[in-house]
């Protein structure tokens, strides 16, 4: 009898290439002169030791630690022996890849700059040569162990034996381990040492329980409480008021007919859009003792100046301002997902508008809100800008971790510590979230055809909202043509002659004999953060609507502290993470300091949570037949993702690109410990300028920013589109609605 011969898995089998490429062709170290310097080609490859790849460094060069990468490559080739519904095949796989992949992360881990890391291992098998951080060789090859063992695990049938969904959870839960999990632990772990690196849990106990952090003497003396407590009132009252207001926006922009909604639109988006101590400098000046507003009122109704801006007042106010679009963009897609059959089933059983409204609408909604919530009370509670602005004596967690960072103290201990008790709150927050939604089904998109019009908001509704959101809008009018007057004036706040010195000092362009001269003093930095944030938002958005996919559409073991672990860096102000980067990334077994990839990575996973969020937001109200009659039909999963998932979900696709992008050209607490001379970014210069008193260079910069971000953001709207679910629109000219009690 002959044999049939076996077909060869084609997934193992690229992933087998990709391995033996990366160990035996690609440099197996960091090339010095930069990740995208390719001069390596022809400066003695591959025999240079700087440039060789694994294999020949185990040869020529007797590292003999990397032996075992090419052992399990090897071991690989056995699969081809095996049909893949062999429990060989999947046991081979997973032996190779888990093996693989965990000899790339030992000899990573315990070779350091100066040999081994530990001294027991030095006692063991004596001296060797310093190691490099890992290069294009190493981190291929890892990923292909990775996917080998991700295919070995499908195959043993794990989530219906899908492929796709179980090398996403893989990539996912590898890339937040890495960039994540790794990093913060790093100075997570000195909240339990004392200053010789001793661990002391006693010394630990006294830290987190001390009387300025859970102190509360504002109850009964005319003193501050600790900042764990001002810290969780200020999140709570922002995340809920931010929600509402978000939810507001929403409401007036899908379901009234006001007529400046396109322009609302874009007065939403600005707050996120703009460096954090602008709009607090515009405050202090619009609201501050000699502020304009504060001026006006003493001379008109004779209300006495006061310093009302600085504390809990100031910094909740600056906060609303600033996180009210992140809840505006979450809302916007699940209030227009809401399903108009439901409503006017509602209404043909004799409920009115607000019944409607109140007993419909407003519970399928509840996904976005708590997302919202959630997004607004972690950003609240990471929030640095602000409160080092408008803070007074109020003082939060975050200003204290970055002066326990940077102060006079210089306690690393004690900003773990504060970083620990942060955590907790957002640990909490994230659980009061999951136990408000619960189990119930929000779905509201069925594929089935719905062209129904959605309600006009009750009178009850519709005026309370409008009363909020009008003035809202003047105010944020007001506080934006304060910066845009702040970069045509001398000094702003005391010189206002006319003058276009900070335009020409920051962005002026010249011609020479080879063409044009970028001469302005601002243009390396602004040339930089677009190319920085380009490459960024991209990659932010698709790990975090990855990521929400797996969250919302499948079901696997860990999935909560998975949830959780997509959350962490968002939580944790960027102070923190800027320091904890350099603490990992600085020696090997990932040597990224000084490099613009540092920066991408700090920016995709700082900002990646508002993807996720987002996205399960919207996924929530699609429903799953969706995907089960594509599947049905034939598609695998990767297929009905892209064809029948992503078109729904254009509105969270928007909003992670556009916070992402913007966030990567806005963010100062993280950027500022990771930015080089060669990749200096737009707000460190910024920063740069502040601290030396050009305030109307500093505004003149932001102003560019602020409307190239409106041009990008306006671009990705119109690439991105609107998605299609075949509903019909109402006329703006149509007459006054029936009354409340009117069955439509």
């Amino acid at each position: 009898m002959i044999e049939r011969p076996v077909a060869i898995d084609k997934v193992a089998a690229v992933w087998i290439v990709v391995g033996f490429v990366g160990f035996g062709v690609l440099p197996w170290y960091v090339i010095e002169d930069g990740f995208w310097f390719f001069g390596w080609l022809t400066d003695g490859y591959p025999l240079d030791p700087d440039y060789a790849p694994g294999l020949v460094q185990v040869f020529a060069d007797g590292k003999i630690w990397l032996a075992p990468v090419a052992f399990f490559l090897a071991g690989a080739l056995a699969v081809a022996r095996y049909d893949k519904t062999d429990p060989a095949f999947s046991t081979i796989l997973i032996v190779v890849g888990a093996g693989g992949l965990a000899s790339v992360i030992l000899q990573g881990l315990t070779i350091g700059i100066a040999g081994w890391e530990y001294a027991i291992l030095e006692t063991l098998f004596g001296t060797v040569d310093r190691q490099f951080g890992m290069g294009y060789g190493a981190l291929l090859s890892s990923g292909a162990f990775l996917f080998l063992l991700t295919r070995g695990i499908a195959a043993r049938g794990h989530i219906n034996g899908d492929v796709f969904v179980v090398s996403a959870i893989g990539l996912v839960v590898m890339l937040v381990t890495a960039f994540v999990f790794f990093p913060v632990s790093q100075i997570l772990v000195s909240a339990l040492q004392d200053n010789d690196r001793n661990y002391d849990l006693s010394l630990f106990a006294s830290k987190i329980l001390a009387r300025k952090i859970w102190g509360l003497n504002c109850l009964y003396e005319n003193l501050s409480c600790g900042v764990a407590w001002n810290s969780l009132v200020l999140s709570i009252t922002v995340g809920l008021g931010s929600s509402l207001l978000g939810l507001a926006f929403a409401l007036v922009v899908t379901r009234s007919r006001f007529k400046a909604q396109k322009a609302l639109r874009i007065l939403t988006v600005l707050p996120i859009i703009t460096p954090p101590f602008v709009i607090g400098l515009s405050m202090i000046l619009l609201f501050g003792r000699a502020g304009v507003v504060t001026q006006f009122m003493e001379f008109a109704f004779d209300i006495p100046a006061s310093r009302w801006i600085y504390g809990f007042k100031g910094i909740w106010f600056a906060q609303m301002l600033a996180f009210t679009p992140i809840a505006f963009l979450v809302l916007i897609g699940v209030v227009e997902g809401v399903s108009p059959s439901m409503e006017e089933a509602a209404q043909t059983l004799r409920a009115n508008s607000w019944k409607t409204f109140t007993t419909v609408t407003l519970p399928l909604m509840r996904p976005g809100l708590a997302n919202a919530f959630l997004l607004g009370f972690i950003e609240s509670m990471a929030d640095f800008g602000n409160p080092f602005v408008l803070g007074g004596s109020y003082d939060v967690l975050s200003t204290e971790i970055f002066f326990a960072i940077v102060g006079a103290q210089n306690d690393q201990g004690h900003a773990a510590v504060l970083a620990i008790v942060l955590l907790s709150f957002t640990l909490s927050a994230f659980y009061v979230q999951r136990r408000w939604l619960g189990a119930k089904s929000y779905v509201t998109v069925t594929g089935k055809g719905d062209a129904g019009v959605h309600v006009e908001l009750p009178r009850r509704v519709r005026w309370p909202i409008y009363s909020v959101v009008i003035p809202w809008t003047f105010t944020m009018m007001v506080i934006y043509s304060m910066i845009m007057f702040g970069g045509f004036v001398e000094t702003w706040g005391r010189d206002h002659s006319f003058t276009l010195r900070h335009y020409i000092d920051a962005f002026s362009v010249t011609t020479g004999p080879s063409g044009l001269i970028w001469n302005g003093a601002a243009w390396n930095s602004f040339w930089t953060t677009l190319t920085i944030a380009g490459i960024a938002a991209p990659l932010t958005a698709g790990i975090g609507l990855l990521t929400a996919y797996l969250l919302a559409r499948q079901r696997f073991t860990g999935k909560d502290a998975f949830e959780f672990g997509t959350m962490l860096s968002f939580a944790i102000p960027g102070t923190v993470i800027g320091v904890s980067y350099i603490l990992a990334f600085n020696v090997p077994p990932l040597e990224l300091t000084g490099t613009g990839v540092i920066l991408v990575l700090c920016f995709m996973f700082r900002n990646m949570p508002v993807g996720v969020r987002g996205g399960i937001a919207a996924m929530s109200q699609l429903d799953r037949q969706l995907d089960e009659a594509s599947l049905t039909l034939g598609a695998n999963t990767w297929l009905t993702v892209r064809k029948v998932i992503l078109p729904l979900l254009r509105p969270a696709i928007v909003a992670a690109l556009v916070f992402s992008f913007v966030r990567a050209i806005t963010a100062i607490s993280a950027v500022i410990f990771l930015v080089s001379a060669e990749y200096h970014m737009a707000t460190a210069y910024i920063i740069g300028r502040v601290e030396n008193g050009d305030y109307g260079l500093a505004i003149a910069y932001s102003s560019v920013l602020i409307l190239v971000m409106l041009l990008v953001t306006s671009l990705v709207q119109i690439f991105i589109g609107e998605r299609q679910l075949g509903r019909r629109v109402q006329s703006a000219h149509k007459s006054d609605p029936a009354p409340e009690g009117a069955v439509t």
